[in-house]
């Protein structure tokens, strides 16, 4: 059975580092993108079960590109959590208003994100490694 695919979308390259050392421990196949423009351009060869999508990130703002991502009947389909250093209630509103599946706020309880992200990808794929 193939691993369960993770995008991490993050300008920050140590997050990207942690988050894709952490989830590949828990049986996750992790790819990620510094930004916007290269998770676009890696959608098509790299389809996830999931992406993980920081708020603040240059070129496009992770809220942007949520709303591109569900506009695209391709990909609207993949789940998206976003994981921010904003933990406003306004921003988190506004995350799952544009399509996000969910919204957590740095520092993260990698726990529950484990958990969260095994609850939204499909069965077949989310069993424990």
């Amino acid at each position: 059975m193939s691993k369960p695919k993770i995008t991490i979308v993050d300008d920050d390259r140590d997050t990207r580092e942690l988050l894709s050392e952490a989830l590949g421990s828990e049986g996750f196949e992790v790819t990620s993108a510094a930004n916007g423009l290269r998770l676009v351009a890696s959608l098509e060869l790299h389809r996830p079960h999931a992406i993980l999508l920081d708020v603040n990130m240059s070129w496009i703002n992770g809220f942007e590109l949520c709303q591109a991502v569900k506009q695209n009947k391709q990909f609207r389909d993949i789940p998206i959590i976003f994981i921010s250093g904003r933990g406003d209630p306004e921003d988190k509103r506004r995350g799952l208003e544009v399509g996000a599946a969910d919204y957590f706020v740095k520092p993260l309880d990698l726990d529950v994100l484990v958990q969260r992200i095994r609850q939204l990808i499909p069965n077949d794929v989310a069993q424990e490694p």
